[in-house]
């Protein structure tokens, strides 16, 4: 969605423009920490992922 605020808006109209956008979910990345169980390390499995593309 875009909001158009024309230069010398006044405070009252930005602020209302503002108002009727929907406020975002934050993202919670602690929901997945240690989610992901590997069985390498994971510097080798950067390594292996790059080398895969030559």
């Amino acid at each position: 969605m875009v909001t158009v605020i024309k230069k010398g808006s006044n405070k009252e109209k930005i602020e209302a423009a503002l108002s009727k956008l929907k406020s975002r979910k934050s993202f919670d990345a602690y929901k997945y920490c240690g989610a992901v169980k590997l069985n390498k390390d994971p510097l080798q499995i950067q390594k292996q992922m790059r080398d895969e593309w030559e």
